[in-house]
């Protein structure tokens, strides 16, 4: 079984947020928020006040920037990030609490800053951002005690003298630099340093306890030995104010030599206070902050890191102006850097021809990654947001409109003499040819194609001869027949100019037939031009599936379709051989290598090498 929070074995209680064993979430608030304030001017800008009493405190960037977050108390003493100087990332007391200060790596991590702190806050804190960069949004959240709870004393009692927050204030400046030193801190922050008076020991008098029994003291004069000063400690700090005490020995009192502690009173020994010592501030230092990230990822960048003139005193480090640190170099601001050597993106090839010939269509290329030596590596070597594109759409235009053609009839018109065949014609939008757009134009295919069989009798006056066979076997044909101007002979027919018969009623040589349905046949375009002028390319044509009334049918028989593709143009190509072009130098591989092909002379010199890698390159062996 589990322990309750109120020590019970098999209890169910825990404590709630507000910090209460078998709580209810009632007893206090949650405050929380998001700081989305669009900022122009650089410098600090408040941000959220937490109150007095507030816990689980959480102040933190929403994601990583050039930004800093800063925490000030109302009193005006800086706790994180003040005085333009950024702290490193740790632990610092303030109002009454432990903050922990945490800066995510900069290079391998997103996360923003952020402030924590278990609370209680004895007095108001301010929290700023020092604003360098767009705004990425500041979460803040704390809790405070309900209206029905009365909060806990939260200020601490300290003795005279005891640092607050564990720092001492600042006292009086002893000297002219001293006070220079506090009028640039305050300049620096365009407010007062609003730092605390230091209490000097012996300012409050002793309090004893009523119940406490004072100590009887022997008659000063029965005493032979006494206490006496002999010296002080060393002091905490050689420059910016540092304490030391006073040391103090047993002695004779007329020989004043020092003997055994036991020889006096122990409880009439004084009290060591402390004493300010080192009052001139320490020389002022360059401090040196952490690098940024490397501007690139690879390759040669640059890094950037934050330089300061500070200067210590009375355990509190402040920025001064830079001429105090002219008797040190400075540092570097800005250094070279480079994670790993970069790999790049390589187009190998040009783009091919658009996948139709009009609408839209697409196109290909190759792109490779290739390292500093030349290799090719996998895409993940190179920054993927710079790699060019390998496939786009491509508009060719609008598809225009071509004749599409049936095959021509088996059947001549005529079974003697001259007669005709015929086939079907149609306008139709064609997906694979470029044709003019104003559509198929007025150059229509013929329909019928002449026919000739063993010649025929004529007959006197006009002659009529029999209808041929319908064009087609099904759906709409013609028939034709000869009609000529005759006249009769003995046994024979003379035939005569057609104006000899023109007072005549001339018969119709042609006429439409329709025997029956034909349910669906193959159409299909004239050839397209082919794809490559040598070996071996290709050239297409569209068929389609149309019905009697010429639409879109699927009731063809496969196995008569005709084909759609077919092979042109097999021969080889012939390179073009330059015999002016050749290596003049043995290790003209080495050129290649490095690259310096693109240089006139390295490209003169070894003229063989590098062009073969601009041939293999664009992806041509020779010129077409």
């Amino acid at each position: 079984q589990s322990i309750g929070c109120d020590d019970y074995l098999g209890s169910d209680k825990v404590i709630d947020k507000c910090g209460i064993c078998g709580g209810d979430n009632t007893a206090c608030k949650v405050v929380s928020g998001v700081f989305k304030h669009t900022l122009t001017n650089l410098g600090y800008h408040k941000i959220v006040e937490i109150p007095e009493g507030a816990t689980k405190i959480n102040i933190t960037e929403m994601s990583k920037s050039n930004n800093y977050l800063a925490l000030r108390s109302r009193s005006g003493r800086s706790i994180i990030n003040g005085n333009w100087a950024i702290d490193r990332p740790g632990r610092y007391e303030g109002g009454g609490t432990l903050f922990t200060y945490k800066r995510p790596n900069e290079i391998s991590s997103t996360a923003g800053e952020s402030f924590l702190a278990d609370g209680p806050t004895n007095e108001v804190l301010d929290v700023y951002m020092i604003h360098q960069q767009p705004n990425p949004g500041i979460h803040y959240e704390y809790i405070i005690p309900g209206d029905n709870v009365i909060s806990p004393q939260l200020l601490a009692h300290r003795r005279p003298g005891e640092p607050l927050n564990g720092q001492l204030g600042m006292p009086e400046s002893t000297n002219q630099e001293d006070k220079d030193l506090h009028r640039e801190t305050d300049a620096l922050t365009g407010q007062s340093a609003g730092t605390f008076p230091v209490i000097q020991p012996g300012r409050f008098p002793s309090h004893q306890p009523e119940n406490q029994v004072p100590a009887v003291q022997p008659p000063r004069q029965s005493r032979e030995h006494n206490w006496k000063q002999i010296g002080k400690t060393e002091c905490t700090a050689t420059c910016g104010k540092g304490s030391q005490y006073p040391v103090f020995h047993c002695v004779n009192r007329i020989t004043h030599e020092e003997v055994s502690e036991s020889y006096c009173d122990s409880s009439t020994k004084p009290i060591p206070e402390e004493e300010a010592c080192n009052l001139f501030p320490c020389p002022a230092f360059w401090d040196i902050g952490e690098w940024s990230e490397c501007s690139k990822t690879c390759g040669l960048g640059m890094q950037h890191r934050q330089i300061l003139c500070r200067q210590m005193y009375a355990n509190r480090t402040l920025t001064v102006q830079q001429y105090r640190c002219h008797h040190l170099e400075k540092p570097e601001t800005t250094s070279t850097c480079q994670l790993k050597i970069c790999s790049e993106w390589q187009i190998r090839t040009e783009w091919t021809s658009c996948s139709v010939p009009c609408g839209v269509g697409q196109r290909t290329r190759d792109v490779k990654c290739v390292s500093n030596l030349g290799d090719v590596v996998d895409d993940e070597e190179c920054n993927m947001k710079l790699r060019p594109n390998d496939i786009e759409n491509c508009d060719m235009g609008p598809c225009a409109k071509s004749w599409f053609l049936s095959e021509w009839s088996d059947r001549c018109s005529a079974e003697c003499g001259d007669g005709v065949r015929t086939r079907s014609v149609v306008c139709m939008t064609n997906h694979v040819s470029s044709l003019p757009l104003e559509g198929c134009g007025n150059n229509r295919p013929s329909e019928t194609t002449p026919c000739n069989h063993e010649p025929c009798a004529g007959k006197v006056e006009w002659f009529a001869g029999g209808w041929t066979q319908c064009s087609t076997e099904c759906g709409s044909g013609s028939q034709q027949r000869e009609v000529i101007c005759v006249r009769k002979t003995e046994g024979n027919f003379d035939v005569l100019d057609p104006y000899e018969c023109s007072y005549l009623e001339k018969p119709p040589s042609q006429q439409s037939c329709y025997l029956k349905p034909c349910g669906s046949k193959w159409f299909h375009t004239e050839w397209s031009t082919c794809s490559k002028s040598c070996e071996g390319g290709f050239r297409v044509r569209e068929v389609r599936c149309l019905s009697d009334d010429m639409t879109a049918s699927t009731q063809c028989d496969p196995q008569l379709k005709p084909e759609e593709k077919e092979p042109c143009n097999t021969q080889d190509c012939i390179p073009e051989i330059d015999e002016n072009c050749k290596d003049n130098y043995y290790n003209c591989n080495v050129v290649v290598q490095a690259r310096l092909c693109v240089y006139t002379y390295y490209k003169t010199a070894c003229c063989a090498s590098c062009t073969r890698v601009a041939n293999r390159q664009s992806g041509f062996l020779g010129h077409r």
